[in-house]
């Protein structure tokens, strides 16, 4: 009966689907990263690990688990913390989910746009605080999203989510910046590619929706910083 380990907590949900499978499956207790030792030792043996982001997922692990090892499964979209490489060596298989959190994400871009322009922390804390005496017109006063200009950096799954949101539900004019154009897509939503030093210097927010490659680090430094209207950066 093939082994899985399972690196932690995760809703039984998911657990039930691999045991009515017939595999025997072992769960880490804890529900938080475990700790490396631990780690190495409890995939001893197994056909097959579930990792998250938190698990370093590397030649060490691989070996420590042994070459009857298939598959390390990561319970995420990205895989940065697995050292492709080495599965490859090995001949263990990766996988990951990469659309299962594409609408979260795109929703949560837009709560963060929306708290930030609407100032609901700060507005929070201040009521928390018993600073509110009375309202006046200047007071904690916000900006709309509708109708303002938004740039979108990576037109992956969740940047185009944002962008379609972006327009249909706010009305907002869009600007994209990309390895390449998407002319199909501009004709269906009016956005509009520019390169990256134009989007930041015409861009009311700007949504960063790239993964981390050596090609994108430190894509947003300093210096393009300086050039934004400074409102809002969602990522």
């Amino acid at each position: 009966m093939p082994k899985i380990f399972i690196t932690r907590q995760i809703p039984e949900a998911g657990i039930k689907v691999l045991t009515a499978k017939g595999y025997e499956v072992e769960v880490a207790p804890q529900d938080g990263a475990m700790d490396r030792a631990e780690l190495l030792k409890s995939v001893k043996g197994v056909d097959a690990i579930l990792a998250l982001l938190t698990d370093k997922v590397d030649g060490e692990l691989l070996d420590a688990a042994g070459k009857q090892l298939k598959i390390v499964a990561n319970y995420a979209v990205g895989y940065d913390n697995i050292d492709l490489a080495a599965a490859k060596e090995r001949n263990v298989f990766i996988s990951n989910t990469p659309e299962v959190l594409s609408e979260t994400v795109a929703e949560h871009t837009f709560a963060l746009m929306l708290a930030i322009a609407h100032r609901v922390v700060e507005s929070d804390t201040f009521m928390r605080g018993g600073k509110y005496k009375g309202w006046g017109p200047m007071l904690l006063l916000g900006r709309d999203l509708s109708h303002k200009t938004l740039g979108v950096v990576g037109l992956g799954r969740i940047g185009s989510l944002v962008v379609k949101h972006a327009v249909k539900g706010f009305d907002m004019q869009v600007l994209y910046y990309d390895v390449k154009p998407n002319p199909a897509f501009e004709a269906e939503y009016g956005a509009r590619y520019v390169p990256l030093p134009e989007l930041l210097r015409n861009a009311d927010f700007v949504s960063i929706h790239v993964p981390l490659l050596p090609t994108t680090k430190h894509l947003i430094g300093a210096g393009e910083l300086a050039t934004m209207k400074c409102l809002v950066v969602g990522n």
